[in-house]
């Protein structure tokens, strides 16, 4: 199984081109505790961090690397902060293609380990990810090497690489087939907006198709210190903005606009609005992910459920209303946010002796 079965919602792709490492498909499962908790009857979650990498963005790598394959194209230059090159590197080392890419300079050091071992080149560019004029520079001077022969710019996002992010549609549908009794809400984490995008579209075509008669609301969810989308979603305006990141949650420290134009385009249709949350609610609602329902997510993971639990305590939400929250990355993507998620526990070690006393008092 893979995104290969949606391949008439993905950008056409020679079927002899497609590669797949196996990815989509992933499971849904319901809330056992946090929901029940928080009033919400129907919280489901849909665990992106199955994906063969880790994340969901090994939907858009299947779609851009098949592309550059069916293009004959050889070197893929990339950005990331984290994820996207994951699956970039992965995705190149199985189709044999070259892999480059420039990392944002707070990318936790899990995810460029992972680069490493599929063989990607890879470098931190100072201020990218973090500084809007940078990160926007930044964007320009990869797309000028990008555009040389025998290469292709891959970013995750519809405004650089729409053909790679139509993958990302997939999610839609196969929540569709998960859940055929409808779903109000789908929450989705937002850097630079283009797995809310995706998933608006997406659920657009099943509409259009008539598998679906409504769509979810797709809700934009981002830290406070990422104020891209949301904030302009939530506040009616037509754009996005561009921003000073100050938050601390890896792989949603976008500065820049990218696809958030896009995202309050096509999300405001669908009833979806914008959600903002603090860092330290995130890495609570990550805390409370893993100890409450055996889910093992990074914090931007954990952002879509931390905006589903501020929306329904402000009342935005229907206690009976189907509510999916996409959970996008491993734990294991981010070991700094882990030592803060067990700072309180240690593991002792102990005598033997203190066992078998323990095992004696029964």
């Amino acid at each position: 199984m893979s995104i290969w079965r949606f391949a008439d919602s993905i950008e056409d792709v020679p079927a002899d081109s497609r590669i797949s490492l196996g990815e989509g498909d992933t499971p849904l499962i319901r809330s056992r505790q946090i929901g029940p908790a928080a009033g919400l009857k129907n919280l489901y979650f849909k665990l992106e961090i199955a994906n063969p990498c880790g994340s969901f963005k090994d939907r858009f790598a299947a779609a851009a690397i098949s592309h550059m394959i069916a293009a004959g194209q050889t070197e893929c230059i990339a950005t990331s902060s984290g994820n996207t090159g994951a699956a970039l590197a992965a995705y190149c080392a199985a189709a044999g293609i070259r892999c480059r890419i420039a990392i944002v300079e707070t990318a936790p050091f899990g995810k460029v380990k992972q680069m490493l071992s599929y063989g990607a080149d890879i470098f931190r560019v100072k201020g990218f990810g973090l500084d809007a004029d940078i990160t926007r520079d930044t964007f320009t001077a990869l797309q000028i090497l990008g555009s040389q022969p025998g290469r292709a710019l891959q970013i995750s996002g519809y405004v650089f690489s729409p053909k790679g992010m139509s993958g990302c549609q997939t999610v839609s549908h196969e929540l569709a087939e998960q859940l055929p009794d409808g779903i109000d809400h789908v929450f989705c984490p937002a850097g630079g907006g283009g797995l809310c995008v995706g998933a608006a579209r997406g659920f657009h075509t099943l509409v259009s198709q008539g598998v679906l008669q409504r769509s979810p609301a797709v809700e934009v969810v981002q830290p406070e210190g990422n104020n891209t989308i949301a904030g302009p979603l939530a506040e009616r305006k037509p754009q996005a903005q561009a921003i000073t990141c100050t938050s601390k949650i890896s792989g949603l420290q976008v500065a820049s606009v990218v696809d958030g134009d896009l995202a309050i385009e096509e999300c405001r249709p669908t009833g979806g609005t914008g959600h903002l949350v603090s860092d330290d609610f995130i890495w609570k609602v990550q805390k409370r992910l893993a100890r409450e329902e055996g889910i093992f997510s990074e914090p931007a993971g954990a952002v879509a459920l931390a905006g589903a639990l501020s929306a329904v305590e402000a009342g935005r939400i229907n206690p009976d209303a189907t509510v999916v929250c996409l959970v996008t990355g491993s734990g294991f993507k981010d070991e700094a946010s882990l030592d803060r998620m067990i700072a309180d526990v240690d593991c002792p070690t102990i005598e033997l002796g203190q066992l078998q006393e323990e095992a004696e008092q029964g």
